[in-house]
């Protein structure tokens, strides 16, 4: 028995999932998890390695990294419109060849190829790059932003395409950015009574409650300079925090058109946390 290494991820928008662990840590939290906080596609990695037990993964990398099981009740989606997942130019998105791109979510980046391709005229070419908006639109036709990059961008004056919300627009489901992932090596190796399903739920909701999800608003508008109105925004109509049915058709889909277009070897048949 031993306790479990959570990567998580440093973006605004996993602050209230992680709210037990960071604001009010029972014994049993303090006792049983080790926290390291990364970007999304270095989460997947430590996942993959066998450095980390439980990781808030991109969706996409759940296709390549064999002995997983999901945690069903939480994720990071977006019923429609998400401001943090965005694409930006100066041209219609039928003309755009050439995409600079923030590698840090590579779910985004299959989002943004899945898209294109599917519903925009067909493969286009991406160039890794650091999020700074100005030199990616230097180098390619549009810029892909993700997370507090995509919220604090000035694009005045640009196009900007809301990657969740032409997802809706096209299919008519939800997109599901981000879930909890863990490695089924650790499930043998962790203390058997804890409930991860529940600790992670009831994290969540904790930090979705107010006045907690008001303290973190207060938090991070320093930090990322948004206004706590912003931000709470952000929270009660951007992000949805919960891997329901609708959710799940849209996973499931997302998965199918990525296959389709070659941007995973095949769609992952996900294995769900029972209990």
């Amino acid at each position: 028995m031993r306790p479990l290494n959570i990567s998580a991820i440093s973006f605004l928008n996993t602050a209230p999932l992680m709210w037990d662990f960071e604001h009010d840590p029972t014994p049993e939290l303090i006792h049983n998890f080790r926290i390291e906080y990364t970007v999304p596609a270095l989460c997947a990695q430590s996942l993959r390695e066998g450095s980390a037990d439980i990781g808030i993964i991109p969706v996409i990398t759940t296709a390549t990294i064999p002995g997983l099981v999901v945690l069903p009740d939480v994720a990071i989606a977006a019923l429609n419109q998400v401001r943090s997942i965005l694409l930006v130019t100066s041209k219609p998105m039928e003309d755009v060849r050439t995409v600079a791109v923030d590698t840090s979510s590579r779910t985004s980046v299959g989002l943004t190829q899945v898209l294109l391709t599917k519903f925009f005229g067909g493969h286009r070419d991406f160039t890794p790059m650091p999020p700074i908006l100005k030199p990616m639109l230097q180098v390619c036709d549009a810029a892909l932003l993700i997370g507090d990059a995509a919220l604090m961008a000035d694009t005045t004056g640009l196009r900007v395409y809301d990657l969740a919300e032409v997802w809706r627009q096209k299919t008519g489901l939800p997109f599901v950015f981000a879930v909890w992932a863990v490695r089924k090596a650790a499930l043998a190796e962790m203390n058997p009574a804890l409930d991860l399903r529940a600790i992670f739920r009831r994290s969540r909701d904790h930090g979705l409650a107010s006045p907690n999800v008001e303290q973190i608003a207060r938090q991070w508008s320093g930090r990322i300079g948004l206004s706590e109105e912003d931000i709470l925004s952000y929270f009660r109509d951007n992000i949805h925090y919960e891997l329901d049915a609708e959710c799940r058709k849209g996973l499931a889909l997302y998965f199918q058109l990525a296959a389709e277009c070659e941007v995973i070897p095949q769609a992952p048949a996900l294995e769900f946390l029972e209990g």
